[in-house]
């Protein structure tokens, strides 16, 4: 006769919410240590929890391209390291477990006496890894160009710091004492993490916790099974074209049948030189976070959900590059027009249920100089825009949107100490999409610059504009401009130069799209 199981000593969503509360008490911790604004004040970080296989259990509210990448980086670790209690892990290379090489990971294992039931991971944008140019994100032509490579390393050892590792990535950046400070914040949110963890396994035990980790990733295949039987069967497809100076096609093909999703990205341009590329973690990213707004009420973030998807990905493609493509930008700019064409595609297939497209773009922007106090700076941001309309009300104006989930940066957590003065921050009015109900309008922000610097501006949407849905119409694109020496000139969407003393940079976001006939 079988033995039935034991019930667990409290509801599944409980343990829902008490995992998602080690992720969010790691937040907590990574943001309250960190020195550089990015990470302090913009929260360009994510914080989640995998199981002992490494999918993923569940996470804070921070990044989606972070963060539906997950359960992707614990395999690409242990296929080339041992990982023992006490270890941490660092990496960053893209086609090895991480985003792109900004977003510097850190992994540990957690081990309950010599049973393993999990690993915690975070994972932080650096405003600056090396590379061409401040920032790391233009001036390359691959992988290389862009900034430090780290594979997969121990970065402590059975409790031990090992000291290359520490000595050799600030080495390699620029502001190497923020690049430490942040690297030693991760490391505060990996032990608060652990202590948070055991406290749980001392609570209810080490195998109520992992039974409970494992019936929660089985929950989201079930979930996800049977949101999508309420969907109709059918196919539909999309396409667009990226702002790239090579203009790389994107195309997506959507079929549902039963509890069952295709998500086939054939036809999609091969991987080029330069740093528009991105790899099958962020594509992944990017499916997961748009199911997630499509199912109507929450969607559990567990790797299980992603059991009922099928992914096609053409191999060395824009969606699923090899090394050494660069990514730098696809991680903030493919990542945003991937969505698109996801929704474009599930507009078809699910009708008016689906919103307008956003702003498309994360508008990202760095400086790099000396500080105002002496010695070397680098200042990134990404500048919010409008959100797409949906069947509910109109978009939001002025806000990050889809595979960002930042906050603006405060204009007192940079003026006090570098070289540079906000002119202007204000709703870009009308450039969101008319409507039934309209899009949310864009940002206009204006920097003066009071020093030389070297100025980066990588976005999207300036040629083409986020379409409005079920007859809604489009939002504005953006447009970008130098003004130098009295002269206003407009600037490509992929921008590099040298400002003087009295330059400004003005940046107009595009808005959203409008949803339902005016």
């Amino acid at each position: 006769m079988s033995r039935r199981r034991a019930a667990l000593p409290l509801p599944l969503q409980a343990f829902r919410h008490l995992f998602a509360s080690v992720a969010e008490e790691m937040g907590e911790a990574l943001r309250a240590s960190a020195v550089s604004p990015n990470v302090r004040e913009r929260l360009d970080f994510s914080c989640a929890l995998l199981d002992a296989e490494g999918r993923l259990v569940a996470h804070a509210a921070h990044i989606p391209v972070h963060l539906g990448s997950a359960h992707l980086t614990v395999p690409a670790v242990l296929a080339e390291l041992e990982v023992g209690p006490g270890d941490v892990v660092v990496l960053n290379d893209p086609h090895r477990g991480g985003t792109h090489l900004n977003d510097v990971t850190l992994l540990a294992p957690l081990d309950v006496g010599r049973r393993r039931l999990g690993f915690l991971l975070d994972r932080a944008h650096h405003a600056d890894v090396g590379g061409a140019e401040p920032g790391s994100l233009a001036g390359a032509r691959d992988l290389y160009g862009e900034g430090v490579v780290l594979p997969p390393m121990h970065l402590v050892r059975a409790g031990r710091r090992v000291p290359e590792p520490w000595r050799f990535f600030p080495a390699n950046t620029r502001d190497p004492a923020s690049r430490l400070a942040d690297l030693e914040a991760q490391l505060a949110a990996l032990h608060r993490g652990r202590a948070r963890f055991l406290d749980l396994a001392e609570r209810f035990g080490g195998s109520v916790v992992a039974r409970a980790m494992g019936e929660l990733h089985d929950h989201g295949r079930r979930w996800a099974a049977a949101r999508f039987r309420d969907w109709p069967d059918g196919a539909a497809e999309a396409a667009d074209v990226l702002d790239a100076p090579e203009g790389p096609r994107i195309v997506c093909r959507v079929e549902k049948r039963g509890g069952r999703l295709v998500v086939d990205f054939a036809g999609t341009s091969p991987q080029f030189l330069g740093s528009w590329n991105t790899h099958r973690a962020v594509t992944w990213s990017a499916v997961f976070y748009v199911l997630r707004t499509l199912t109507g009420d929450e969607l559990p973030e567990t790797s299980g959900v992603l059991e009922q998807v099928e992914l096609r990905l053409p191999e060395h493609s824009v969606v699923a590059s090899a090394s050494p493509a660069g990514v730098a930008v696809g991680n903030t700019e493919t990542s945003q027009r991937i969505v698109d064409v996801l929704y474009r595609a599930f507009a078809e297939l699910l009708g008016p249920l689906v919103p307008a497209a956003s702003q498309g773009t994360m508008n990202n922007v760095c400086f790099g100089g000396e500080r105002l106090s002496g010695g070397e700076f680098v200042h990134y941001e990404t500048i919010a825009g409008g959100a797409g309309a949906g069947p509910h009300g109109p978009g939001a104006s002025a806000v990050q949107v889809h595979m960002t989930n930042t906050r603006n940066n405060p204009v007192e957590a940079f003026e006090d100490d570098l070289p540079i003065r906000v002119r202007r921050l204000e709703v870009r009015r009308g450039s969101g999409g008319r409507g039934r109900h309209r899009g949310g309008d864009g940002l206009v922000k204006e920097w003066e610059f009071l020093a030389p610097v070297r100025v980066t501006l990588m976005a999207s949407r300036r040629f083409s504009r986020p379409w409005g849905a079920h007859g809604g119409g489009d939002g504005r694109p953006g447009c970008d401009w130098w003004i130098h020496g009295g002269r206003r000139r407009r600037l490509a969407p992929t921008a590099t130069f040298s400002a003087a003393p009295g330059d400004r940079l003005v940046v107009e976001t595009p808005g959203g799209g409008g949803w339902g006939r005016a």
